[in-house]
Parts: C-alpha cells; sequence; structure tokens
C-alpha cells in the first residue's frame, strides 16, 4: 500500500496502524502547566536546531483575558529537554501566542509581543532579547511577521482583531475604531527593528477602496489577518476579511500583495475562499482554497504572472497548516479533526510525489471553537525534527517532537 493510500485512509478515519511505520515521537514538555508554540509560519527553532521556543500558560478552555500571562520558554532538545524560562506577556491569543520567534538569522535573539500600561490607556509592543545574555530591548509597536533579514516587521490591529477573530486578537488595549466598518488609520504597518519607525502602509479605508467583483460591502466589518513576507523579503502577503449580513457569523476573503513598501498592490478576488498559505520561493504561493473548478485543495500562486495550478494529489485533499522544509523538497501540513477527532500531521515528498503520515493524534472534543488545539507543525532548520502542539497525551496542550531524518534522509 502507499504511502499516499495510507495518508488518505487516515484520513478518513480508515487507516491500518499496524501497516504504517511512523517516526519516533518524544514530549518535549510535561505539567505542571500548558505548553505550546502557536502557528505553523514563524522560527520555533534557533539555527542550531537545538532550541525549540514555546509558551507556558497555566488554564485551557476560555479566552485570555488582559490579567492572563504567559510565560515564554525554550526548550533544549540536547540536555533532557530542559525548559528554559526566559520572560513572559500579557498579549497572547490560542492560536498564536505572542507571536514569540526566532529572528532570522540570530543565534541568540528572539521577539515577541507584549503590552505596557499607560493612560488614557496601554498600548502593544514588542521586545527584543538575547536569550543567553538576557540583555532585552522595546519597540513601541507590535509584530506579526519578521522580514528575511531581520530588518522589518509587518503587524495589523491585535486590538480589532480580538473582536473580530479572538482567536488571534489581543485582550487589553481598546479599539478606538470598534464601530468603524473600514478605518483609515489602521491597517498593516512596517515597523524598522532598527530604530522603531513605524508606518501604516495600507488602511483597511484603501482595501475597501479596491472593488470585490460580485460582493456587497453595506454594512461589512473588515480587517487584515496572516501577514507573510516572502523568502526574500521584497513582497508580502495578507488575507482581507470581512462580514457582513451575506456572511452570517463566517467570513469572506480575499488576497492581497504587495512590495515591501507597500505599493505594487496585487488581488486575488474573493470567490477563491483563501485558507491557510506559505511561500515556496519568491514568487510563488502555495494556497489552501477554492477555485472555480469547484474543488477545494492546495494551489501554487506565481506572484508575477498571476497564474494558478493544482498542487497537491487529489486523495489528499485536506485543508492544513503548510510549511516547506529547507530545500522546498517536503511540504509539512496537517489536518482538524476527523469524525473521530483525529489529527493527522504528515510529510508530502515533492520529487515521488509521496506522502508520510507523522502520526494520528486525539483531540478531545472540548478543544474546539477559540481554544482548539491545531498541531501547526514546525520544523528545525536542519530537517530533522519536527514539533507541534497537541493535547493527545491527556495532559493537556503540549509540544512533541517527531525524528523526522530517517523520512526526509537529512
Amino acid at each position: 500500500m502507499s504511502c499516499s493510500r495510507r495518508v488518505f485512509l487516515a484520513a478518513s478515519g480508515l487507516a491500518l496502524r499496524a501497516q504504517e511505520k511512523l517516526p519516533p515521537v518524544r514530549a518535549i514538555t510535561r505539567g505542571p502547566g500548558f505548553h505550546w508554540f502557536g502557528y505553523y509560519d514563524k522560527l520555533q527553532f534557533d539555527p542550531s536546531s537545538r532550541y525549540a521556543l514555546g509558551v507556558q500558560g497555566s488554564f485551557e478552555h476560555r479566552l485570555p483575558t488582559a490579567e492572563d500571562r504567559l510565560l515564554i520558554g525554550m526548550v533544549d532538545t540536547e540536555d533532557k529537554d530542559r525548559w528554559i524560562a526566559l520572560d513572559q506577556t500579557r498579549s497572547w491569543s490560542w492560536h498564536q501566542t505572542c507571536m514569540v520567534q526566532w529572528l532570522p538569522g540570530s543565534k541568540s535573539e528572539i521577539i515577541w509581543n507584549d503590552r505596557v500600561d499607560g493612560r488614557p490607556s496601554g498600548r502593544f509592543v514588542s521586545h527584543i532579547m538575547d536569550v543567553h545574555t538576557r540583555k532585552k530591548r522595546t519597540l513601541p509597536a507590535p509584530i506579526y511577521c519578521v522580514s528575511p533579514d531581520a530588518r522589518w516587521a509587518l503587524a495589523t490591529d491585535f486590538r480589532r482583531l480580538y473582536h473580530v477573530r479572538p482567536e488571534t486578537g489581543y485582550a487589553g488595549v481598546p479599539d478606538p475604531n470598534i464601530d468603524v466598518l473600514a478605518p483609515d488609520n489602521a491597517g498593516v504597518w512596517r515597523m524598522d527593528l532598527r530604530t522603531g519607525k513605524n508606518q501604516l502602509l495600507l488602511s483597511y479605508a484603501d482595501a475597501v477602496k479596491i472593488p470585490a467583483a460580485g460582493v456587497d460591502w453595506t454594512g461589512a466589518k473588515h480587517w487584515f489577518n496572516h501577514l507573510l513576507f516572502s523568502p526574500d523579503g521584497q513582497r508580502f502577503v495578507f488575507l482581507h476579511r470581512w462580514r457582513g449580513k451575506s456572511e452570517g457569523s463566517g467570513f469572506s476573503t480575499r488576497m492581497f500583495s504587495a512590495n515591501a513598501d507597500g505599493t505594487g498592490l496585487r488581488v486575488w478576488e474573493a470567490n477563491n475562499r483563501f485558507s491557510h498559505f506559505i511561500w515556496r520561493d519568491a514568487r510563488t504561493v502555495v494556497m489552501w482554497c477554492w477555485q472555480a473548478s469547484h474543488q477545494e485543495r492546495f494551489y501554487t500562486f506565481d506572484m508575477v504572472s498571476g497564474r494558478i495550478e493544482p498542487f497537491f494529489p487529489e486523495e489528499l485533499h485536506r485543508n492544513g497548516h503548510c510549511s516547506f522544509l529547507p530545500g522546498n523538497r517536503w511540504f509539512l501540513t496537517d489536518t482538524g479533526p476527523d469524525k473521530n477527532r483525529l489529527q493527522h500531521p504528515y510529510l508530502f515528498d515533492t520529487q515521488t510525489r509521496r506522502s508520510y503520515p507523522l502520526g494520528h493524534l486525539h483531540s478531545p472534543p472540548d478543544y474546539t471553537g477559540y481554544w482548539r488545539c491545531d498541531t501547526t507543525p514546525r520544523f528545525s532548520p536542519d530537517s530533522r525534527k519536527v514539533v507541534l502542539d497537541s493535547p493527545h497525551g491527556g495532559n493537556g496542550r503540549q509540544m512533541y517532537l517527531f525524528d523526522v531524518s530517517q523520512i526526509t534522509g537529512a
């Protein structure tokens, strides 16, 4: 039985577990407390592939408030998975924590979001810290993603996200535009990580000036999500989302791309139903979406020519959090819970077109909605390790490390 067929059966709840050869796995965090990292498109590992960042919380199954804190730390995977406490944050969400990540290219510096109090209200900030010396400096605004040269960061309005997508927004700072459908003073900001200078590149009002074919925006509230620089740092993409009467409790989405300075804006229309995505190279994005062929699957989007092509084998049609390991041969992704509440992370070999399951992890029913625990697998720079978040071990959400070296040949 081919590996592709086995993963397809697993996703359908029909896998013959005895026929599978799954990679070794171990929990690298444990109680007391709950540990996870969050999103899949951030650098969890340092360049040596030894230290894996994470956060520690004290509760589950409710939204965080302004008073709730997370501890920030890292796991030494070469010293009995020792947890090393580093700092804390008061700005976090279940799906993306505080955007904690290694600064690209740095052997010792990390960056994350936090909140400082003040009058008449507090504000969100970000910190850069050396994990060895603990020397820290504070920047005047939060970050969402960091450019590959660690010079710039992009951010959207976390105040707004707390009301429209609470699983990705932060509590603690009131949104002055809470009743404004498309404000002109918030949107996508770019911050210089050396000077802290922060510039609004594109506002929500700017976005709605670009009409969406066949869409009536009357009464619709707009926001941006999922900002990500290209591998060469020359462009970025993000999702423009809105909720109006026609969307009910859901929302609609279209994708924008732009030059790093906000110029050269390009839009992919809303009928594509965009979801998870990752840059494959400097001009191509791989994204799960619906296309005019009425198929939901992963597609490649050429940001230069505008060409769209199917990416994934048909039998593996499952939306997931996706990334490419170094070299772009290996595609790492996962699935949401199936009818048996099993989540299926796996690797896909783009050369042989074979897939390799990493596990079939049970997610208890109380991990749903805002506080669901997506596995969002992340890889180490040496392509030997995959770490993901999961509650399947019975200790709440914890981080698990899979040794994938026999699969990748790293």
